[in-house]
């Protein structure tokens, strides 16, 4: 999904994940490089175009935000990353984060942990 939008496109994207919904000018101050506003518009309505910005009119002009739910993109940047760096096994990628938990706080563990047993009851014997 995400991943197949050019670098730019994509990091106007998660601008928009990270602020919610912002104006050109906004978007701008955010990318920290020169990046015109034109240009900025212009993306944006290739990504409208394709169906990842949505815009609304707003009191002092356009607000853009992201079309697809964060959630949404989040699976599917996931499932991305499983399938090119772990030969498409949650396991081995769930494996990969447990080798971190010298990073992995308690509450992030005790969260893993919860998952793990939904996951359990939500499978079918």
């Amino acid at each position: 999904m995400l991943t197949s939008l050019p670098p730019r496109e994509r990091q106007i994207v998660d601008v928009l994940y990270e602020l919610g919904a912002s104006s050109v000018n906004e978007i701008g101050e955010a990318l920290h490089d020169e990046v015109s506003g034109s240009a900025i518009r212009a993306m944006l309505q290739r990504l409208e175009r394709k169906g990842f910005v949505e815009r609304k009119q707003g009191e002092r002009g356009f607000l853009y935000s992201p079309a697809v739910p964060e959630r949404v993109a989040r699976k599917s940047a996931l499932s991305q990353v499983v399938k090119v760096f772990f030969n498409g096994s949650p396991g081995s990628a769930a494996a990969a984060l447990l080798g971190m938990q010298d990073e992995l706080n308690e509450n992030e563990l005790d969260e893993l942990e919860r998952l793990i047993a939904d996951a359990r009851q939500g499978r079918k014997p």
